[in-house]
């Protein structure tokens, strides 16, 4: 991997060594692609998904821009997290700025109840 990947994968380890998800505290992590965005709820310590939501799924209905999108499915996590019983979470924003689209499905998270 060369440029942009490697630089991200770099980072990513850098937040991963530092973050880490718990039964009592679980993982927010956020993957951005051009065409959508997602979302999952990870307990590290048990190496399972909890909850998980993204733009392109069967149950999310949301058109607008990709910015809106991104806002939508942070409401739909935060829901869908709210209904596990999931109400802190630690956010891993997965090598990304914490700019633009991963921003904006934070902000759509704590909009929708959940606590960083």
């Amino acid at each position: 991997m060369t440029g942009k990947l490697s630089r991200r994968d770099k980072i990513k380890k850098g937040i991963r060594k530092r973050l880490s998800g718990s039964a009592e505290r679980p993982r927010l992590s956020v993957f951005r692609s051009n065409k959508g965005i997602y979302a999952q709820i990870i307990d590290d310590v048990a190496g399972k998904t909890l909850v998980s939501a993204s733009s392109l799924s069967k149950d999310f209905s949301s058109t607008g821009s990709k910015g809106e999108q991104s806002v939508a499915v942070g409401k739909l996590i935060a829901e869908k997290a709210m209904a596990a019983g999931i109400n802190a979470v630690v956010f891993d924003r997965n090598g990304y700025l914490y700019h633009g689209r991963v921003k904006q499905l934070a902000e759509g998270a704590r909009e929708g109840g959940l606590q960083f």
